[in-house]
């Protein structure tokens, strides 16, 4: 960091103790450029010459939260290792190589897609549910537990349709089934498991009317095995109707609203308060009803939740012993019981922390869980001498999260204030004394590192020129310099890093909605230069026009992100610069909204395979376009398009003599609605109109396509024309 006398003029006459500070004084703090608040940054060597891909891994902690599916590769990207740690070293997929694949211009091999981008990974998807299964077979053959595992994957989770239709294709051999929590998600989950393992469980939870359960039921007739689970005691008398009125005898099961619960953000809908689920007396009346109508025997299934992102093994253990007590005694009581379904809870570690202080991360892994599931249920009923019942979990997070990765640009940084030369005589001139004053005490304070006294003085010394300007008595350029002078001292003397704004091609309103409505946050890393040393911190911010529309908190606490200087930032253009948002396949793209009309992001499929880039896309969808997304609020982009059309026609037609400036604004506008909201990066061939009217294209092969689309613009918009 310069001192301040290469910024200011030496020249000017100095108050005493002035004479150290133009001439520079070393002891002024230099800026970090890692934050020592995380033990994983502080390992590293911020100092050293010399920068590996280890750094990079342990500074982002990878290896916390990406083991065993990302890795750094010897080339400084991203690598996902798809088959766990069972990935051999040429199976590993580079990161970067499947985002220039999918983004490249279909000219040079690419498709074309724009971002942001998800990538999907079917084969990380499998592993999950393999990994999981495995984790609780081994629990019970272990114990010598007398029953076994099947788990159902709740689809509010995220239910894209070939998120689904894989895990239900990957989870039939383990007769993995579904769970669905309203009637779209029913028909869904029923459409789905006619492939499934005919002993998959189709768990019905959420509030029901009338057509849910006769849905349910309807899927029972269909040979589903499907559960209706009683989430408030009115529903039993629907249940007891409906089942007798269709001849079907129904498998019905009771969410139990326990006692126990943990007291993080996802504990709210535990505990006695919560909001789902039976309290013991209401169970009890459920199971009179259900005797009284000879439907004892229909009650099979207990269900209990006690929260998702379980922090540790001794709450789940609690929780599950209270469920398998409530479940001995259903079964004293003449139930049928079959199945304990755990609900969810399986946690991830968002962090790498293996911490269960907080809901970002958890104590255990796959097969502590498992274990402490299987030994608190066998230990209830051996008590009881109950039969141990099938266990069934609801574990979407866990099953998801991992096998979708967001990937989108920083396009562009604002940097800290510019330490620009201040000419310290020419904003001394035209201020008062008092100002002139501060200015001086502002410096001084600076030189004996007065921090909370160089704030004051700028604060007042800011606040003085603020006035004098509102009153029409100081210009802007000395405003300015004033400001700039505060600025470049405060930079100097604090003791905090310097911030970066970067702004990235993304909403995240649209593509991490838990971040901003309640504060989720997700390892977010560059995927290429990881071989570089990261000097500059960062935040990022958003497309919308919305100032929550930023990321200023990051794993492990922090504020900022170790991130790279884009390259071109000084001038010229800018190299591309990705980074990836890591577990985030649950939850996010249904929540996502479409604030300032910024749609969902392109889609990709990605299946490891024995070619020279160890990977095939076997699916890509363009993100929806403006016309997409303006007709999903009940706009009609072809009666738009008509509207500017005849606009078009009215000021620049035929009759204006400029044919050719008509057609290409019409071509241009009607591409406008078939391209997605976000912002596309300049390339070289697109720094300039490219001789084209003065219409601007994001690159050669736009326009390319644009002029041979003008003479056909019903190939586009044939619904334009009658």
């Amino acid at each position: 960091m310069p001192a301040l006398a290469c910024c200011v003029d030496a020249a000017a006459v100095a108050p005493p103790g002035y004479a150290a500070f133009v001439a520079g004084d070393s002891s002024l703090p230099g800026v970090a450029p890692f934050s020592s608040s995380t033990a994983a940054a502080a390992t590293v060597n911020s100092n050293s010459t010399h920068w590996s891909t280890a750094h990079s891994t342990a500074l982002y902690r990878i290896e916390g939260w990406g083991a065993p599916y990302f890795s750094v590769n010897d080339s400084g990207n991203i690598s996902v290792r798809p088959y766990g740690m069972d990935t051999l070293p040429h199976q590993e997929i580079d990161l970067l190589k499947i985002v220039k694949k999918v983004s490249d211009p279909k000219s040079v091999g690419g498709l074309g897609l724009q971002f942001p981008l998800i990538v999907r990974v079917p084969d990380v998807l499998k592993n999950r549910l393999e990994s999981l299964h495995s984790a609780f077979e081994s629990a019970i053959q272990a114990q010598g537990y007398e029953s076994h595992y099947q788990g159902v994957y709740p689809v509010k989770c995220n239910q894209d349709r070939f998120v689904v239709e894989d895990i239900v294709k990957f989870g039939s051999p383990l007769r993995f089934g579904l769970e669905a929590g309203s009637k779209p998600e029913l028909l869904l989950a029923m459409s789905c498991l006619c492939k499934g393992h005919r002993e998959a469980l189709l768990i019905c939870n959420g509030f029901k009317d009338t057509e849910y359960i006769f849905l349910a039921l309807l899927a029972r007739k269909l040979a589903l095995n499907t559960v209706i689970v009683l989430e408030e005691e009115e529903e039993v008398n629907l249940v007891i109707a409906i089942s007798k009125k269709l001849s079907v005898r129904p498998m019905i099961g009771v969410r139990a609203k326990l006692r126990t619960k943990h007291s993080g953000h996802f504990g709210s809908t535990s505990g006695e308060k919560g909001k789902f689920g039976l309290t013991t007396t209401q169970i009890l009346r459920v199971v009179k009803k259900l005797q009284d109508s000879g439907m004892l025997d229909c009650l099979q299934l207990l269900h209990f939740h006690i929260g998702s992102q379980i922090p540790s093994t001794a709450l789940l253990q609690a929780g599950v012993g209270e469920a398998a007590q409530i479940y001995s005694e259903l079964v004293r009581l003449g139930a049928d019981m079959k199945v304990i379904d755990i609900g969810g809870g399986l946690g991830i570690d968002y962090d790498g922390s293996k911490s269960g202080n907080s809901d970002l991360s958890v104590t255990y892994g796959l097969h502590e869980y498992a274990s402490a599931v299987v030994n608190a249920i066998r230990f209830v009923c051996d008590r009881k001498s109950t039969k141990h019942p099938i266990i069934c979990s609801e574990s979407g997070r866990a099953i998801v999260s991992h096998h979708s990765i967001l990937i989108f640009e920083a396009i562009s940084a604002t940097i800290p204030t510019a330490m620009n030369p201040v000419d310290l005589p020419s904003i001394l001139e035209g201020l008062s004394e008092d100002a002139r004053a501060d200015c001086w005490n502002l410096i001084q304070a600076a030189v004996r590192h007065e921090n909370e006294a160089c704030s004051v003085y700028a604060d007042l010394l800011k606040q003085r020129c603020l006035d004098w300007f509102k009153e029409g008595t100081l210009g802007i350029e000395q405003l300015a310099a004033v400001d700039g002078l505060c600025d470049l001292v405060s930079n100097m003397v604090d003791a905090s890093d310097p911030t970066t704004t970067y702004h990235v091609n993304l909403s995240i309103f649209t593509s991490i909605p838990d971040f901003w409505s309640i504060g989720q946050v997700f390892p977010i890393v560059p995927i290429h230069r990881l071989d570089e040393r990261p000097d500059v911190r960062g935040v990022l911010s958003d497309l919308t026009c919305d100032s929550d529309g930023k990321i200023d908190k990051f794993i492990g606490g922090e504020t900022s992100l170790p991130l790279h200087e884009l390259e071109g930032n000084g001038g010229g253009a800018i190299g591309r610069y990705y980074l990836g948002m890591f577990l985030g396949g649950a939850y996010q793209e249904s929540l996502g909204g479409v604030h300032n009309l910024f749609s969902g992001p392109s889609v990709v499929s990605v299946l490891q395979s024995d070619g020279p880039h160890s990977f095939v896309v076997t699916r890509a969808v363009p993100g929806p376009s403006c016309g997409e997304v303006l007709r999903a609020m009940q706009h009609q982009p072809e009666l738009m398009f008509e509207t500017l059309k005849h606009r078009a026609e009215e000021f620049c037609g035929q009759d204006h003599g400029d044919e050719g400036t008509y057609a290409a604004l019409v071509s241009t506008i009607a591409r406008s609605f078939h391209n997605m909201p976000y912002l596309v990066a300049a390339s070289p061939c697109s720094l300039t109109a490219m001789n084209n009217n003065g219409f601007y294209y994001p690159n050669e092969e736009d326009y390319n396509a644009t002029v041979e689309s003008r003479a056909s613009e019903e190939e586009h918009w044939s619904y334009c024309y009658a």
